[in-house]
């Protein structure tokens, strides 16, 4: 049973990536410069390198939650 919603999808993202000759970089630009023009809010996340680790490892929140350790 074919399932059109994922065909219609592929079908999009080939047309998409078919405009930029299926260049990576080309479509990153491409989407970079869609959402600088949308003016929407963009959430940054901080860098692993800059988070600041509690000095008690029994202050890591969800660390009674065995889903969040790591």
């Amino acid at each position: 049973m074919p399932d059109t919603i994922v065909d219609e999808i592929r079908k999009v993202r080939d047309e998409y990536a078919h405009r930029f000759n299926y260049d990576l970089h080309a479509m990153c630009a491409d989407l970079r410069r869609e959402q600088e023009a949308s003016g929407a809010e963009v959430v940054s996340f901080i860098k692993k390198d800059d988070v600041v680790s509690p000095t008690d490892p029994n202050d890591q929140p969800g660390l009674n939650n065995p889903a969040l350790r790591v």
